[in-house]
């Protein structure tokens, strides 16, 4: 128990972190770990990376999230898992994405699944309750791009639902990082259903559209049933308060 109460400061750490905290060789910092994982201290959450255990409840310390923003330096929890981190989820996933510039395969810990998403330029962050998490205005950015991907169309909608406002100099700054047409398309025809409860001006609207690609696209790989919509130059669904309000097959609804 001697180094438990530093340990529960740093909540989790790698075996050269806590040799460092507690100014220690990399082998007596070995040794320490081997011990109190034994004892029941602190659990491998993925190799060489370590969480702390409550004493009273056995539980980790820190949750999920907390857990995931702590993986490398520049980690921040993302997507869909921010917006469970900031409340504007409509369900909770047993997984944790998480945006890092280091590359780690998937793994698992205490029933949730970590996911790698790699950062599209300089990534805007936050912290809350401890947890770093992207913007939110970066969430929903990502989380449009990687819709087809991550949640799908109709939890994103629901999410955007539940956020109050948005800053669009932050949305334009993430676009410009991402620099890809398509998702200018994407957002300024999805976003635009929520423009009046998120305070976007006429010319967000403008730039979103200037950037369009001279191609129709699809906004999802899920397209049946979609009608065109030529401002946007997009097949998508005819009405989006459909999907978010019906929670049915959108498909079947049009």
């Amino acid at each position: 128990m001697k180094y438990y109460e530093n340990m529960v400061e740093m909540g989790c750490f790698s075996r050269s972190e806590l040799a460092k905290a507690l100014q220690l060789g990399d082998n007596t910092a070995a040794t320490i770990l081997q011990q109190y994982q034994k004892k029941g201290y602190i659990e491998r959450v993925r190799h060489n990376f370590y969480v702390v255990i409550s004493i009273e409840n056995k539980q980790p310390i820190l949750s999920r999230y907390g857990i995931g923003s702590r993986l490398f330096p520049d980690a921040s929890v993302s997507h869909h898992s921010a917006f469970e981190v900031y409340g504007y989820a409509n369900q909770v996933f047993y997984e944790v994405y998480v945006m890092t510039s280091s590359r780690f395969k998937d793994f698992e810990y205490d029933g949730i699944t970590f996911r790698r998403v790699s950062p599209k330029g300089t990534v805007q962050t936050e912290i809350i309750g401890g947890v770093r998490v992207t913007g939110v205005e970066q969430t929903v950015i990502d989380s449009i791009n990687d819709v087809d991907k991550i949640a799908g169309l109709e939890e994103l909608l629901r999410c955007l639902d539940l956020i109050p406002t948005l800053n669009e100099e932050k949305l334009l700054f993430t676009l410009n990082e991402y620099q890809n047409g398509f998702l200018y398309q994407k957002t300024g025809f999805i976003l635009k259903h929520f423009r009046e409860s998120y305070g976007l001006s006429d010319a967000f609207f403008r730039i979103c559209a200037d950037r369009i690609p001279k191609s129709d696209r699809y906004l999802t790989k899920e397209h049946i049933g979609y009608v065109y919509h030529p401002e946007w130059r997009l097949m998508a669904p005819k009405d989006i308060n459909t999907v978010i309000n019906k929670g049915v097959d959108y498909h079947a609804a049009l």
